[in-house]
């Protein structure tokens, strides 16, 4: 089903998207009816060796990988029947999403019993993420829910009661078990995973498994039979590392000596973001620019928007610079009609074709209803964004008004987008962004909210604080604090969390590390530790004093006041493990 088009007067008919109506969600009763940054010397040399078979069923973000393998110098043939699949001479499954969703998708198309017999019969195939959960017998993701069948046990969710934060999100170690090709410049350096189930080792599918990674427990994060691959892991995210996977199965004869480099990989790394703010300046240019505790204009007699860059070229910069990630916030956001905001949706396509670490965009992702009367909802928004190659949503403003109608009514309605993007992408692909003020008092038992004896004093001498959310850019406060807007989400879907602080932004005297003790205990989904990073030293403080997964920052890296690598070699002076 094609979307309305979408044609703003500022933007060429060329902009246009083609958007896929987002799949519904339906939990199976009964098994489906399937029988069981680098410059590379090497080209296809041939058309019928250059075409790499794709099976995107239409859900999350698959823009990465086929950049990914456009940039390998291959052309994609999608998968439309099954006579697609059977006919493929080399095929990759990018799994995105859910596993019910999937599963419904491959059962209802004939597509799974292709599948299954493609796989039977040893022929070239890379399952990516769900496209390896897939392949076993049955998930517990709202199930049980029946696989392939191909590969015997079940997919379950880790165990956060061990005390590590799930969904497992950032850059991990591999233990390689046995030859797999693929995995020949993988060494000990780190890859990315995002997800919140996994496949456990056993005597029945040991045979399958060529590695394993230790998060709470040993998960299998590669299988390889033959000419059958599939990783757990996001190649196509992992840097220069991933796309040395990527070039061996597509290139599984070719003579290429391994080139595993140095890498000191051996658990989960803490993340170092790169974070652009993104918006239309006074001339109506797409710039990026940086607030300082919230306010983006200069403080001139023009009061022009500070812009500190281009929002495409920085993001490739950081992407060489060794940033783990990269979050767009687009602070204008075409609040009436997020759809028709090409110009950030082509940021995100340009961008993803040479960034190869995930990319996180927020603003303006909700239900909305355009001038014509025509009703969007947040899963649909979310959907255009994905497929513009973005790999995680991040929610804000709509988020609290969620979380305030659950506390209020201790009611899961479904209908929030956090609940509609959490429930057909996963959690792993939802992130609140959390905009507090501290809000100094004296006494704990003066407010209803949590609060927290402060490290330094307030103005006034006050001894606590709670942390007011804020929506609408930090305008407007609302009646809720940051804990208890932490605690809701998570029950409501978030996998991750942005932790802001309007105090300290733009400051440059370190983050709030009483905040991000307080919600990095709280919870047990990531955090990301956001404003006010000045100097090396604040990165390794906020990491040794609280649980924080990962720190953000952006006017430093801007301004180019601190590049990336020095934060990461400060870190691994300090005992800090990070990716290099």
């Amino acid at each position: 089903m094609e979307a309305p088009p979408f044609a703003p007067s500022y933007s060429p008919s060329s902009l246009l998207l083609r958007r896929k109506t987002p799949l519904s969600f339906t939990k199976f009763s009964r098994s489906p009816n399937v029988k069981i940054r680098t410059n590379f010397s090497i080209r296809a040399s041939s058309s019928s060796d250059s075409v790499v078979t794709l099976l995107d069923y239409g859900a999350g973000n698959v823009r990465s990988i086929r950049n990914a393998i456009k940039f390998l110098g291959f052309e994609i043939k999608d998968v439309k029947t099954p006579e697609d699949i059977l006919n493929a001479s080399r095929l990759i499954f990018p799994g995105v999403g859910a596993f019910a969703p999937a599963m419904e998708v491959l059962s209802k198309s004939g597509m799974g019993e292709a599948l299954c017999s493609y796989i039977e019969k040893d022929r070239p195939f890379l399952g990516i993420c769900l496209g390896l959960q897939l392949l076993f017998e049955s998930s517990e993701e709202n199930g049980p829910i029946k696989g392939l069948g191909l590969i015997p046990g079940t997919v379950g969710r880790f165990d956060s009661s061990k005390g590590f934060r799930v969904p497992h999100i950032g850059w991990n170690a591999l233990k390689i078990t046995k030859d797999s090709e693929i995995l020949d410049d993988v060494g000990n350096h780190h890859v990315y995973f995002v997800h919140s189930y996994r496949a456990m080792p056993s005597d029945d599918n040991r045979e399958w498994i060529s590695s394993t990674c230790d998060y709470g427990d040993k998960f299998i994060a590669s299988i390889r039979r033959g000419n059958v691959h599939a990783v757990q892991f996001h190649p196509e995210k992992s840097g220069d590392v991933g796309l040395s996977i990527l070039r061996r199965f597509l290139y599984p004869k070719s003579n290429v000596a391994k080139k595993t480099g140095e890498g000191k990989a051996s658990k989960l790394a803490k993340r170092v973001i790169a974070c652009l703010d993104v918006r239309a300046n006074d001339n109506g240019d797409l710039v990026v620019t940086k607030g300082d505790q919230y306010d983006v204009r200069e403080n001139t007699e023009e009061n022009e928007v500070r812009n500190l860059g281009k929002p495409v070229e920085l993001a490739e910069q950081y992407y060489k610079d060794g940033a783990d990630e990269v979050s767009f916030l687009n602070i204008t956001g075409f609040r009436d009609f997020p759809l028709g905001d090409l110009p950030m949706l082509q940021v995100l396509r340009y961008t993803s074709e040479n960034v190869f670490v995930p990319l996180t965009v927020g603003g303006g992702i909700r239900d909305f209803t355009d001038s014509q009367g025509r009703h969007y909802s947040s899963l649909e928004v979310a959907a255009e964004y994905f497929r513009s190659g973005a790999d995680k949503i991040s929610i804000g403003s709509d988020a609290v008004y969620a979380a305030e109608e659950y506390i209020r009514t201790g009611v899961k309605t479904g209908k929030t987008s956090l609940e509609q993007i959490s429930r057909v992408y996963g959690n792993q692909a939802v992130v609140v962004s959390i905009d507090p003020r501290r809000v100094y008092i004296n006494d704990s038992n003066d407010v209803q909210f949590q609060t927290i004896r402060i490290s330094s004093p307030g103005p006034n001498g006050e001894e606590y604080a709670w942390y007011q959310c804020t929506v609408n850019g930090g305008r407007e406060g609302r009646p809720i604090g940051a804990y208890e807007l932490a605690k809701a989400v998570e029950e409501l879907g978030a996998g991750e969390i942005l932790l802001n602080c309007i105090d300290c932004d733009g400051q440059g005297k370190g983050f709030d590390v009483d905040l991000v003790k307080l919600i990095s205990d709280a919870v047990s989904i990531p955090v990301i530790a956001s404003s006010g990073a000045g100097v090396p030293d604040h990165f390794s403080e906020v990491f040794a004093k609280t649980n924080a997964s990962a720190a953000l920052a952006a006017g430093i890296f801007h301004r180019k006041e601190v590049p990336i690598q020095s934060v990461k070699e400060h870190l691994l002076k300090e005992g800090i493990e990070v990716r290099i």
